[in-house]
């Protein structure tokens, strides 16, 4: 038994298969886990077979997967607990050291990648001399971390560069995106493809007649020289400053900075990242993303658990009911779409023929979608259907009449859904005769962009029924919480307060486009009056009455806009003029913001989630943050309104909130709750 073999032996996490023609097989099999990742145990074990492989080569390396993936990327588990940017440096560059083992090898070494190779798990692939994916529609290669605050730390800053060159290696790391493995192949990320089921064949292959390993070529060794990175560093900072400002996301900062002073070269560039990696994982920022990012498996986590649901039947083709149905579609689903007369339907499925002609270039995939999409006027795929969503106008006596005619149609077991945004489920439910089988499945405009549903339930309401409204979101690659039946349920009580504050602000003759640049200047993707537009000022309008003060007029500002049917977005013209789906906001020349303006728009929201925190609309304070920035928008980054409200302090909120008290009125005045996040 070699050392390698003897120190494999002992792994729980890895294997060493060696073949009679010299090639060594790695082969990364995470104990008790469906995906791959690097974890410290993970690391440690690689750590000691790599050692040994160093000093007694095999012949060529492979380095692949059991599992359906390849390597998903670190175990973000390891960034919690770390205490100092010092204790995070340690840690990245010790991780560093053990694939500078690998890249470092004296022999042939080769990645057969057999599925996504994300973060942590592509700079493994990079730092072996060649890489081999495979050609299939599961396999996606990217560096996501920016989305969690940071950027590569295990070498891809500069390994990914020297294969790629600067332009094509930055735009990936900067962005998060994935690329396919053609895409990859293209790039110099991968050197050759293979059909899945020759992966290994091709792999062992390569090994034993390996070619001319790849250098950087011209073009990008003059983009990657001393005097041309400035200027292009310029020009990345620019487009990043498009979507992120550097005080609230530092990490692609940061990374442009890596590249411009080191250009991805030499020993001094992989510890200016490790030290950057350090420091980042150390900022409010990414230990916000982190948090998000485990509230956002815990709420796939809750939808795990049902029966998978084949036909989904939706009554009402309007914006919301006709995009609903397409995206059940899009996502496997057999859809039937009822409305009152044919010529209510055809604008929805003319939508829909839309959105799968820009998901689906392949003309054979768009017609299979399209195909489990059908107009259905007279109702006839109710007593099909395993699901039958109301998507309806908001009025409570329509959708009861048409509960009464829908419940007798629909199978026993099937679920009965509203996708009401105003109006409490005890009261629709009032007249069926099981009324615990109904469910709230709020979703949110645009349906395709937005990823939260909330699974509203009566204090009635058939647990069995909340779980499948979870099973199903989950089953539609949704993010679902369940809300208890209240005004507003949880994202819209929440936004109303936010969007009226706006809307007052705008009667005060604060310009538009100044109280938008407050609002996201904290942070927010959008501003309240370019939200309300987006929303809809008759939504605005309607749901919106009730957070005006008793007795007070709605602003003239809204009201004259709604008489006008003046709208927003979907009309054209609200609060602003929309083209190409922009709104036009006017210069404000002169002007700035009173002091208290963020303050004004933003605390009312929080004070909010405070009173729905209080009521026990939902679960926690935790499943509240998930439901307003998926749900929302709210800024990612602040970890949610009750986590913002902790890091700023809650006492010193509460003294801000009496204070707008004082100077604008009792709608200020602090919620009851504030002591549960004492």
């Amino acid at each position: 038994m070699t050392e390698a073999t003897a120190a494999a032996s002992g792994a729980a996490h890895w294997r060493l298969e060696t073949e009679a023609n010299g090639i060594a097989w790695l082969i990364v099999d995470k104990a008790n886990a469906a995906v791959n990742s690097l974890s410290r145990e993970v690391m440690e074990e690689l750590d000691a077979i790599l050692t040994a492989l160093a000093r007694t080569p095999p012949k060529a390396l492979i380095v692949t997967s059991a599992k359906p993936g390849f390597i998903a990327g670190a175990d973000i588990k390891g960034f919690v607990g770390i205490d100092s940017p010092e204790a995070a440096y340690q840690m990245i560059r010790q991780g560093q050291q053990v694939v500078d083992k690998l890249a470092n090898l004296r022999c042939v070494t080769v990645a057969a990648i057999n599925g996504f190779a994300l973060g942590g798990g592509l700079e493994v692939a990079l730092a072996c001399r060649y890489r081999v994916a495979a050609d299939d529609a599961s396999v996606t290669l990217g560096f996501p971390e920016v989305q969690l605050g940071v950027h590569p730390g295990l070498g891809g800053t500069v390994r990914a560069v020297q294969l790629a060159g600067p332009i094509a290696a930055m735009d990936l790391m900067l962005t998060g995106r994935h690329i396919r493995p053609k895409q990859a192949l293209q790039m110099g990320l991968v050197d050759k493809l293979a059909p899945a089921a020759q992966l290994r064949d091709v792999a062992r292959s390569m090994a034993l007649s390996p070619p001319p390993v790849k250098t950087m070529s011209l073009k990008h060794r003059l983009l990657n020289l001393g005097l041309v990175r400035p200027i292009l560093a310029g020009q990345m900072r620019s487009q990043v400053a498009k979507r992120a400002r550097p005080e609230h996301y530092p990490a692609p900062y940061k990374l442009i900075e890596l590249w411009q002073e080191y250009g991805a070269s030499g020993e001094r560039a992989y510890e200016a990242e490790a030290r950057s990696m350090g420091n980042l994982l150390c900022t409010p920022t990414s230990r916000n993303l982190v948090r998000v990012f485990f509230l956002q498996e815990r709420l796939k986590s809750a939808g795990k658990s049902g029966e998978p649901l084949k036909h989904v039947h939706v009554v009402g083709a309007g914006v919301m009911g006709g995009d609903i149905a397409a995206w059940c579609a899009a996502r496997g689903l057999t859809v039937t779409l009822q409305d009152r007369e044919e010529k209510y339907v055809a604008p929805a499925m003319e939508r829909a023929r839309k959105f799968f002609e820009k998901r689906y270039p392949d003309p054979a995939k768009r017609n299979e979608v399209l195909a489990r999409l059908q107009a259905d006027v007279p109702g006839a795929g109710v007593p099909q259907a395993d699901l039958v969503i109301e998507a309806i106008f908001e009025n409570l006596q329509a959708k009861q009449e048409l509960y009464a005619r829908l419940e007798p149609q629909m199978k026993p077991n099937a679920v009965l859904a509203t996708n009401t945004s105003s109006i409490v489920l005890e009261q629709l439910a009032e007249k069926l005769t099981q009324p615990q089988r109904l469910i709230g499945l709020h979703f949110f405009n645009p349906v395709a962009r937005m990823p939260l549903v909330e699974v509203i339930h009566a204090a009635d309401t058939d647990p069995k029924e909340i779980q499948a409204g979870l099973a199903f979101a989950r089953q539609i690659d949704k993010l679902a919480i369940p809300c208890h039946s209240a005004p507003g349920f949880l994202v819209n009580r929440v936004l109303m307060p936010y969007l009226s504050e706006a809307v007052r602000a705008a009667q005060e003759g604060i310009p538009l486009a100044l109280i938008d640049r407050a609002a996201e200047e904290f942070g927010m993707p959008m501003g309240p009056i370019e939200l309300a537009d987006v929303v809809g000022l008759d939504v605005v309008m309607s749901v919106g009455k009730v957070f005006f003060e008793t007795g007070a007029e709605v602003p003239p500002v809204l009201a004259t806009r709604f008489s006008a049917k003046k709208f927003g977005k979907k009309t054209g013209e609200g609060f602003y003029v929309w083209q190409n789906d922009k709104p036009v906001k006017p210069p404000y020349t002169g002007q700035s913001a009173p002091d208290d303006l963020q303050d004004r728009l933003l605390l009312p929201l929080v004070n909010e989630a405070v009173a729905v925190l209080r009521q026990r609309i939902v679960e926690d304070a935790d499943l509240i943050d998930a439901g307003v920035i998926f749900g929302a928008g709210f800024a990612p980054f602040r970890g949610g309104p009750l986590q913002y409200a902790r890091a700023r302090g809650v006492d010193a909120v509460v003294a801000r909130l009496q204070e707008l008290q004082n100077s604008h009125g009792d709608r200020f005045a602090p919620d009851e709750g504030w002591d549960l996040l004492r």
